[in-house]
């Protein structure tokens, strides 16, 4: 058989599981029946190495020894999202559901673990495969660095790991060397005035308006205080203040984000805004706090192991092209700062299918038929690792 027939062999078991975890999501740092699904599963292997509660709340299963050594990554925790789809599948919590597809990542390595325990049981592994299932990648600080930090990747040559991309069509494949997910950082401004009257605004010192004038401020960092020769995002998502229209408040609070994928530039830009909000307030009679929070840091593919992605996408003959570096966030970072690796991106987006929603978006879904290429391609990079033989 070959390696699509393979991995379609195993599509009706991926969907079960994908189905039963979408319908049972849990959010990050409370994945607790998650956990326990994923651990039986993987308790019934005899040769399956198991690590519990890696990092506090992952697990990694390691099957053969020795070198090449490659780890697969998938995560398993769901958002705080109501589930607005009309399937027999829909989220059976209230408030919370699978809205970026980790169902479907962890499904997929199931589906990895069966067929490469099979080879391991025919004399054809060659070297070992490790089997990271991640917790709570969805909040910071994430379960990547906590994992990474109890030794996930002990004695792990080189690690990949892949996401399904509503606004991709399915099947198709995209990576490249270098830069491909920004780091994503948060910010809360705080504005403190002085209230009063609306009425008599010179008796007061009016937040709202300092308020407004640093966020006209700061988004100029970008366009004039930044090389247009590097990637940078400044987005506000939420201004606050006020409870009443003839009230001036005491204070603004301003918050939001910034995706950068240099740290210098990080850098460049959180000095940028602590002078900035400080100055704007100071002059203007008020003052002006800044909370600053470092996100995940940006992953950067390894070119060999990116090319190694290429090259499996090419040999399956599913659609591919070069990705575009995308502002989002992602903890896979950790893992790569420490090994090898690169991270791709698998299309599962349909419209005939209703799965072409954004990520996060309240009725997303997965095109199920993407898992197969997902698998498909896990499953070729091993083998261009020379770690197993499928025929």
């Amino acid at each position: 058989m070959t390696i699509h027939d393979l991995a379609e062999s195993t599509l009706p078991q991926m969907i079960e599981h994908r189905r039963y975890l979408h319908m049972h999501p849990e959010e990050s740092f409370h994945e607790e029946e998650t956990y326990k699904y994923i651990l039986e599963y993987l308790q019934a292997y005899d040769t399956l190495e198991i690590r519990e509660k890696v990092g506090g709340g992952g697990i990694r299963a390691t099957l053969g020894t020795g070198s090449p050594h490659i780890a697969i990554r998938a995560d398993f925790d769901a958002l705080p999202i109501q589930d607005e789809k009309d399937v027999p599948y829909k989220s059976t919590v209230d408030g919370l559901m699978h809205a970026c597809g980790h169902d479907g990542h962890t499904s997929t390595l199931f589906a990895l673990l069966d067929l490469v325990a099979a080879q391991e049981k025919a004399g054809k592994l060659k070297g070992a495969v490790s089997f990271i299932f991640q917790f709570a990648e969805e909040i910071q600080p994430g379960g990547a660095v906590s994992m990474v930090a109890d030794d996930v990747l002990e004695g792990v040559d080189k690690v990949y790991g892949q996401h399904y991309w509503s606004q991709h069509p399915t099947h198709t494949v995209k990576v490249k060397p270098g830069p491909i997910i920004s780091s994503p950082d948060y910010f809360v401004i705080t504005i403190k005035g002085k209230g009063g009257h609306a009425a008599q605004p010179h008796d007061s010192v009016d937040p709202v308006l300092i308020a407004a004038e640093v966020i006209t401020n700061l988004q100029s960092v970008v366009s004039r205080q930044v090389s247009p020769i590097d990637n940078a995002v400044v987005t506000f998502g939420k201004v606050r203040a006020g409870t009443a229209f003839n009230i001036i408040p005491d204070t603004a609070e301003i918050v939001g984000t910034v995706r950068t994928f240099k740290p210098e530039i990080k850098d460049q830009i959180h000095e940028i805004f602590q002078r900035e909000v400080e100055y704007t307030a100071k002059k203007r009679g008020a003052e002006g706090e800044l909370f600053y929070n470092y996100g995940y840091p940006a992953v950067i593919n390894h070119e060999r192991e990116a090319e190694v992605i290429e090259e499996a996408a090419l040999e399956l003959g599913l659609p591919f092209e070069t990705a575009k570096p995308l502002m989002i966030g992602e903890d896979f970072s950790y893992y790569i700062l420490e090994k090898p690796g690169a991270f791709f991106l698998t299309g599962s987006g349909n419209q005939d299918k209703n799965s072409t929603y954004l990520h996060h978006h309240p009725m997303f879904d997965l095109d199920e038929d993407a898992m197969v290429s997902g698998l498909s391609m896990f499953m070729k990079i091993l083998e261009l690792e020379q770690v197993i033989e499928w025929n």
